[in-house]
C-alpha cells in the first residue's frame, strides 16, 4: 500500500489551498456574506458575538453622550426637568435603555421625552441600523445552518472500486448508497479521471482531469437511488483505461474522484457527496457482495455488507491486449 497525497479525500474534501493570493483577496470582502457562509463555525461565532457586543456599547455610549452633552446625568431626581430619556442616570442605564429598545422589551420605566429631538434621530438610526445586522448576520447563520453538507455524510461510497467482467465486457465499478429514507431528487453521478500525463509537444500536465462515461449516453448516469446502486464503466477503446492490466495497475498512478449530486426532497437544496479512488483502492478480478433481500413485503438492505467483494475470474490482460 502507497501512501500518498490525494487530490480528494475520502470524506470529499479538497486538498488544494490558494496561497499568494496579492491583491486579489479583496475580492473576499466583495462578497461579504458568502466569505461569511464558508467560515468555519468558530469563526461564525466569534464574528457573531463580537458584532452584536461592539454595536451595543458603541449604541449604549450614542445615549451616554447625548444624555451627558446635556446634562440629564447631573440631574436625576428633579422632576421639574425634562431630559432626553426619562430615568438613564450613567452607562449602566443607557445600556438597559438601548437594550431594551433594540429587543423591543419595553419595561416602561425608560422613554424617550418629545423635547428630544436628537434622540429621535438616534432611535430612528437605532432602529435601521439593528435591522441591517440583524438580517446580515441572522441571515448567514440561518444559511450555514441549513448547507447541505451535512446530507451528504448519510451518502455512501463503497471503500474500494472492483474491476471485473459484467456483460463480458470489463468495468470499473464502485458502489453508491443512501441512508436515509428521504430521497436525493434528479440524483446524478460523475466521475474524473486524474493522472499526471506529458503532451506530444513536452508540456506536463501534473493533475489532468479526464471524464469517466458512466452512462452518460444512456441516461444510466441518473440515478434512482432508494437502494445501493453499483455505478458501472466500461473499460473501452474510448476509455483512458484501455491499456490497462493486471500487472500495469501495481506501476499506475492515479485518482477517481467521484461526484454525487442531487437535491435533498426535505429542503429543496442542491447536494453534492464527493469521495475519491487511487490505484490502490481498485481492486482487479472482485465483484461486490449482494444487499439486497426480499422478505415480508418489502426489501431489505443489508449495509454490513455494503464494502465487501469476492474473487471473480477475470482475465489479467487489458481490453486492448
Amino acid at each position: 500500500h502507497r501512501e500518498r497525497q490525494r487530490f480528494v479525500d475520502k470524506n470529499g474534501r479538497c486538498n488544494v489551498q490558494h496561497g499568494n493570493l496579492g491583491g486579489e483577496s479583496s475580492r473576499y470582502l466583495s462578497d461579504l456574506f458568502t466569505t461569511l457562509v464558508d467560515l468555519k463555525w468558530r469563526w461564525n461565532l466569534l464574528i457573531f458575538l463580537l458584532t452584536y457586543t461592539v454595536a451595543w456599547l458603541v449604541m449604549a455610549s450614542m445615549w451616554w453622550g447625548i444624555a451627558y452633552l446635556r446634562g440629564d446625568l447631573h440631574r436625576p431626581h428633579d422632576d421639574a426637568y425634562s431630559p432626553c430619556v426619562a430615568n438613564v442616570y450613567n452607562f449602566p442605564s443607557a445600556f438597559l435603555f438601548f437594550i431594551e429598545t433594540e429587543a423591543t422589551i419595553g419595561y416602561g420605566h425608560r422613554y424617550i421625552t418629545e423635547r428630544c429631538p436628537e434622540g429621535i434621530v438616534l432611535f430612528l438610526f437605532q432602529s435601521l441600523l439593528g435591522s441591517i445586522v440583524d438580517a446580515f448576520l441572522i441571515g448567514c447563520m440561518f444559511i450555514k445552518m441549513s448547507q447541505p453538507k451535512k446530507r451528504a455524510e448519510t451518502l455512501m461510497f463503497s471503500r474500494a472500486a472492483v474491476i471485473s467482467q459484467r456483460d463480458g465486457k470489463l468495468c470499473l465499478m464502485f458502489r453508491v448508497g443512501n441512508l436515509r429514507n428521504s430521497h436525493m431528487v434528479s440524483a446524478q453521478i460523475r466521475c474524473k479521471l486524474i493522472k499526471s500525463r506529458q503532451t506530444p509537444e513536452g508540456e506536463f500536465l501534473p493533475l489532468d482531469q479526464c471524464e469517466l462515461d458512466v452512462g452518460f449516453g444512456t441516461g444510466a448516469d441518473q440515478l434512482f437511488l432508494v437502494s445501493p446502486l453499483t455505478i458501472c464503466h466500461e473499460i473501452n477503446s474510448k476509455s483512458p483505461f484501455f491499456c490497462l492490466s493486471q500487472r500495469s495497475l501495481r506501476s499506475e498512478q492515479f485518482e477517481i474522484v467521484v461526484i454525487l449530486e442531487g437535491i435533498v426532497e426535505t429542503t429543496g437544496m442542491t447536494c453534492q457527496a464527493r469521495t475519491s479512488y487511487t490505484e490502490d483502492e481498485v481492486l482487479w478480478g472482485h465483484r461486490f457482495l449482494p444487499v439486497m433481500s426480499l422478505e415480508d413485503g418489502f426489501f431489505r438492505v443489508d449495509y454490513s455488507q455494503f464494502h465487501a467483494t469476492f474473487e471473480v475470474p477475470t482475465p489479467p490482460y487489458s481490453v486492448k491486449e
